[in-house]
């Protein structure tokens, strides 16, 4: 009971990305500006979204969804990794913990979710045109997005409040940002069944809405594929190329990260691979959408002329 009331008062010790480094100073300055660069890419695209009644279409509106939670993963861990690097402490209390876990893990199964909504969107309007209106109508959209962030809510809730209740009276030395594997390695309790149950829960969560997009994929690629018009083809292949790529950057990390086993890959990796789906992807995603959907540009370079700074070609 000693052990349990330690662990609950004691801070723990970040040793973050900055630390496996020799070149930190070049690495903090590389970090800061793709946070800076995620942030206002994000921003701009919500701003869009808001304020282009072109924009205010269901595609889009999930879009805004997913800026939000890309705003929201860098918000959460880069400023605190960023501050301890500058005041050299390393520490974060156990309520600053706990509250990393909780909106990292809302944040990443609520964006998984989502992510299988907006293949189910692209998939209604490339297969099912007339149809979409009816399908996906703003009933529906609010559907979608609240049942993500129920999701990531009722998820995020479970896996704080058990992974805190285990025991850390051995070192409190976390390897990276708080998150669940991270934690569970310094626990003092035997976690393996916890450990189990997390694996065959993150092959659901993961594998579910991976279904889902690649079903749904399978589909317009038919459709796509018989289509007559070139216009319409191109159309088509460049709004849902924009998404694959996306989800193949969140996926790619959340596969590796939660579904290899531990002893596959070392603290190192972890790090890096929790800094790519926290820091560059939120940062890649506005790229990705803005340079490769004309509706986008278009509402930018408006956006643009309104301000009076409209570049001459």
């Amino acid at each position: 009971m000693e052990d349990v009331n330690q662990s609950v008062t004691s801070d723990f010790h970040l040793v973050g990305l900055f630390s496996y480094s020799g070149s930190c100073h070049l690495l903090f300055s590389l970090v800061a500006a793709m946070f800076i660069t995620g942030l206002l890419g994000n921003t701009v695209l919500l701003f869009l979204i808001c304020t282009d009644s072109r924009l205010h279409t269901p595609m889009y509106f999930l879009l805004s969804q997913l800026s939000l939670f890309d705003v929201g993963f860098p918000l959460v861990t880069i400023p605190k990794m960023s501050a301890n690097f500058l005041q050299v402490e390393g520490s974060i209390s156990f309520g600053g913990c706990a509250a990393q876990i909780f909106c990292l893990t809302l944040m990443g199964v609520a964006e998984g979710i989502l992510l299988a909504f907006m293949s189910y969107d692209r998939y209604v309007a490339v297969c099912h045109p007339l149809r979409y209106p009816v399908l996906m109508r703003r009933q529906v959209c609010l559907l979608m997005v609240g049942c993500s962030w129920m999701a990531g809510v009722l998820n995020a809730s479970i896996q704080t409040s058990i992974t805190l209740h285990f025991p850390y009276c051995a070192s409190h030395m976390v390897d990276h940002f708080c998150e669940v594997p991270a934690l569970l390695k310094l626990s003092c309790a035997d976690t393996s069944a916890y450990e189990l149950a997390l694996s065959i829960s993150g092959v659901l969560i993961l594998m579910l809405p991976l279904s889902l997009i690649a079903t749904s994929y399978g589909h317009v690629l038919k459709a796509v594929l018989r289509m007559r018009s070139e216009n319409a083809r191109h159309k088509a292949f460049t709004t849902c190329s924009s998404h694959i790529t996306v989800v193949g950057l969140f996926y790619g990390a959340a596969v590796f990260m939660y579904m290899v086993p531990g002893a596959y890959h070392s603290p190192q990796q972890d790090n890096v691979v929790s800094l790519f789906y926290s820091l560059v992807t939120p940062m890649l995603n506005p790229l990705i959408y803005s340079l490769r959907n004309r509706e986008v540009q278009i509402a930018l370079v408006k956006v643009i002329s309104r301000a009076g700074l409209r570049p001459k070609w």
